[in-house]
């Protein structure tokens, strides 16, 4: 089927691709010319594991290409995506349409008889039914219908995301809409990927209510291991406890900085503006929020700690960026808060991440960048993981520890087992886990050691 996605950035390229590696022939537009020549060429505007070679594969295949004019794309699509950006206005922190909008007017003049146009952005409740209004009044046919079909995809594993997927969700009351939609899909479909039809309204909450559920369930944990930490209870073995619970599950209950990244933090404002707008205060969410903001003070404080009760003039070593691994995005990643704060109290940082450098660099003034970890560490007098790459987790911890100037290593992601760091040397820290930090200490103590009373071996 011939495909036409609007947008080349994270959602629309993993998109495109995607729908040409079940079959269809894609063509992504994007009005960014230099984007587009990238790509023409390989380049890859985002980090995401195996885009490269699948869009490297697909437009081999003759499948997927990309392209700055939109007429032709678009009057010959049977379906047209639309996967711009909503960021939040700064003002109010509503949803900016204005990329959607902005992409259903363009798109609209081109359009052919029975084209189906699909929103695939994240957008407030109501919206598709704006952007069919404003198409209705500039298309020359009336044959065309417009569907929400959120996207779910969760970066560094989105193409497995895309192609093995929990839901598809479609939103639409036009039963041809809805054929062409399951026919787009019926690849996965085939291979029992459940395809849930809605209204329109209800697909485009079904993202947001996901994305603030999901949130809450991070918050949660975080709070609890803030209790674990006060009452010497693991966080860990408290999530793991819970997690089997059936209704309650695994996934999201693992404790650290807080959520991060380019749809938590907007989804969950733009939810909470759309309850305020009709009379429905979502509380829950509200709290979430705020327990989610503070919660980069209370990492900060913990790293303060950490040092002796100030950082002045110390070294730190920081072990991660972006707002989790397997990705470049540094959107809402907590860095940006507790990197600045910490060099406000007087500490020089030196950073390593093994994808987002690049972006975060611009971001970080007086942050220097390290070529490694090791090369991070390096006469550090604190240590901070603070993105859960797994080769962080592969480090030779006591070549790490001998490499700082005093080895002090405050894990802010529960990525290292307490009792293997300090046995390699370090005054290790993590979230929710105190009363493991200090058995692992004691433990790995030469003192504690001596004083170990010898086991009694009584002979018969």
């Amino acid at each position: 089927m011939p495909i036409t996605v609007v947008g080349a950035g994270y959602v629309g390229l993993v998109t495109g691709a995607c729908l040409a590696g079940i079959g269809h022939r894609v063509t992504v537009v994007d009005r960014d010319e230099g984007r587009i020549a990238g790509l023409r060429a390989g380049r890859m505007p985002i980090y995401e594991e195996g885009l490269a070679e699948l869009v490297g594969d697909e437009v081999a295949m003759g499948r997927l290409s990309f392209a700055t004019a939109l007429a032709a794309a678009v009057a010959e699509a049977a379906a047209v995506f639309i996967c711009v950006g909503t960021p939040p206005r700064p003002s109010d922190g509503h949803a900016d349409m204005g990329q959607v909008m902005a992409a259903a007017g363009t798109i609209a003049p081109h359009l052919a008889a029975g084209t189906v146009v699909v929103v695939k952005s994240t957008v407030p409740v109501g919206t598709g039914d704006e952007v069919e209004a404003l198409v209705r009044t500039l298309t020359t046919t009336q044959d065309v219908a417009v569907v929400s079909n959120p996207e779910f995809l969760r970066e560094g594993v989105a193409i497995a995301d895309f192609m093995r997927p929990d839901r598809i969700v479609v939103g639409t009351d036009d039963g041809r809409a809805a054929a062409v939609m399951a026919a787009i899909y019926r690849p996965l479909t085939e291979r029992g990927a459940p395809l849930l039809v809605t209204d329109r309204r209800a697909a485009e909450l079904i993202k947001y209510a996901a994305n603030s559920f999901l949130a809450l369930k991070i918050t949660y944990i975080n709070e609890i291991a803030n209790l674990c930490e006060e009452i010497g209870a693991d966080v860990g073995d408290v999530a793991r406890g819970i997690g089997l619970d059936p209704r309650i599950g695994a996934q999201f209950l693992k404790a650290g900085p807080g959520f991060g990244g380019s749809c938590f933090p907007k989804d969950m404002l733009a939810l909470m503006k759309t309850g305020q707008d009709h009379g429905v205060p979502l509380r829950s969410v509200e709290t979430a929020v705020a327990v989610n903001d503070a919660r980069k003070g209370e990492m900060v404080r913990k790293i303060v700690r950490a040092a002796g009760g100030s950082v002045a003039g110390r070294r730190i070593a920081v072990l991660g960026l972006t707002f989790k691994a397997g990705t470049d995005d540094m959107r809402s990643a907590a860095s940006l808060v507790i990197l600045p704060q910490l060099q406000k109290q007087g500490a020089r940082i030196t950073a390593f991440d093994p994808a987002g450098m690049a972006e975060a660099a611009p971001l970080l003034p007086g942050v220097a960048m390290a070529e490694s970890a090791m090369a991070a560490l390096a006469g550090a007098d604190l240590a901070v993981v603070l993105t859960e790459w797994p080769e962080f987790a592969a480090l030779d911890l006591a070549a790490a520890a001998r490499a700082m100037r005093s080895p002090v290593l405050v894990d802010l992601r529960n990525l290292l087992d307490p009792e293997v760091a300090a046995r390699a040397g370090f005054h290790y820290r993590s979230v929710g886990r105190a009363a493991r930090d200090a058995a692992a200490r004691d433990a790995a103590s030469p003192a504690a050691s001596a004083a170990m009373p010898l086991p009694v071996l009584e002979l018969s």
